[in-house]
């Protein structure tokens, strides 16, 4: 594995530690003002760490049984890919966490890839659910 920054090797070790707690109040301290969110269910970005803040602090009370299996990381030392594996409900999921840091350790472009279909579909449901009424004002033409 390619060596991480300093900086980022600090950010992702506490985002570790906020994944496995459950508790992601540290997350703002990591993620940059101008941070994008992917998702596998939307075309266009969500823009804004508040976004990126609102999002994962959500998907983390939807997943069941998370489990991180593999990092791999980029030659620069600012990506990282994580793979993972959850439930939603009675479906199961595999999927792939693709951060982007700064210089400064804060995270930059979080996207997040899942499949199966069902998978995502039930994702999908739930995170709509959950956050519909919030996610339109974040939109991003980037």
């Amino acid at each position: 594995m390619n060596s991480l920054s300093p900086a980022v090797a600090a950010s992702l070790k506490t985002w570790h530690e906020m994944v496995a707690s459950g508790d992601l109040t540290a997350l703002p301290a990591i993620v940059h003002a101008d941070a994008v969110f992917r998702s596998p269910m939307a075309h266009q970005p969500y823009a804004s760490a508040q976004a990126v803040i609102l999002i994962l602090g959500t998907v983390i009370k939807v997943f069941e049984n998370f489990t991180y299996h593999r990092q791999l990381s980029s030659d620069d030392g600012l990506s990282v890919v994580l793979e993972f594996s959850a439930n939603v409900g009675d479906k199961q999921l595999k999927g792939i966490d693709m951060i982007r840091f700064d210089g400064d350790g804060k995270i930059v472009d979080f996207e997040v890839m899942v499949r199966p279909m069902s998978g995502l579909q039930a994702l999908g449901q739930e995170m709509g659910a959950r956050l519909a009424q919030y996610l339109p004002a974040y939109k991003s033409g980037r």
